[in-house]
């Protein structure tokens, strides 16, 4: 049985233009979207960071996206600004909700980021249990980053670890950012990532807080739930650097998910 995740909204575009629509706007390739396809994106400021992250589902001939509920209006009014005389239509779908589980159900789809973090489907939710929490704890075991981690307009793409997570399309062509993210990739300038980081005892100090090796600074931190969060970290730093590692008067762990080292690797 599934879970309604109630912090995700659904947005959906319709009309005969909605995927060539997208397909200027997001940084994935919206042309591979297909029922049985839904695709992992996010929409960028000109200058290449982070506005929002969403799912992209063909949902009956519709392309509905699956976002934060918090950026949710925030989100239908950029789309919206952005649309001028596109043949589409937007609209905040209400009666449809954000579906998931850890094992297969009825319809649902493999979250296309990283294998084992779960089932999606979009649909009524109205007879089911809440499964935020169980989500969350899922999402943070396999050290997986999205909305609230990032920020707004705070973080590039790549530094974000969107192209690892398979929302960055390089071969699509122009979208909004798209310069500036295809000049990190060529160039190698990308170097931070958004890495799991935890207390040893206790809870993580606020975002913002600065995460170092003795006196050598390795990024800050950019979320917290409790004990865990996400940091903001210079690759080429910790790869030199030693524990223990701190945040404030916290002691922290560090650690690169399995999914990450395996993608830089390749």
């Amino acid at each position: 049985m599934p879970f309604v995740l109630s912090d995700r909204a659904v947005i959906s575009v319709s009309g005969p233009e909605a995927k060539p629509f997208l397909q200027g706007l997001v940084t994935n390739d919206v042309m591979q979207l297909a029922p049985e396809r839904p695709l992992y994106a996010a929409l960028l400021t000109p200058q290449g960071k982070i506005l929002f992250d969403f799912f992209l589902h063909d949902f009956d001939g519709v392309v509905a996206i699956d976002c934060a509920a918090s950026g949710a209006e925030a989100l239908l009014k950029r789309l919206t600004m952005y649309r001028l005389r596109a043949r589409v239509e937007l609209a905040r779908r209400t009666d449809l909700s954000v579906l998931w589980d850890k094992v297969a159900f009825e319809g649902a789809i493999a979250d296309p980021r990283v294998d084992g973090l779960g089932w999606r489907k979009i649909g009524d939710g109205t007879a089911l249990a809440e499964g935020r929490d169980g989500y969350l704890d899922h999402r943070l075991s396999l050290g997986v980053p999205e909305n609230g981690d990032f920020g707004s307009d705070k973080m590039f793409a790549l530094d974000a670890g969107l192209e690892e997570l398979n929302g960055v399309s390089f071969d699509k062509g122009c979208y909004v950012g798209q310069e500036l993210t295809a000049r990190m990739k060529h160039r190698s300038t990308a170097r931070r990532r958004l890495l799991p980081v935890a207390a040893v005892k206790g809870e993580l100090p606020p975002a913002g807080a600065d995460v170092r090796s003795g006196e050598t600074s390795l990024g800050e931190i950019t979320s917290t739930y409790g004990a865990r969060g996400f940091a903001s970290v210079r690759l080429d730093r910790l790869t030199e650097a030693h524990p223990p590692f701190s945040a404030g008067s916290v002691t922290v762990s560090v650690t690169k998910p399995a999914w990450l080292a395996r993608a830089q690797d390749t």
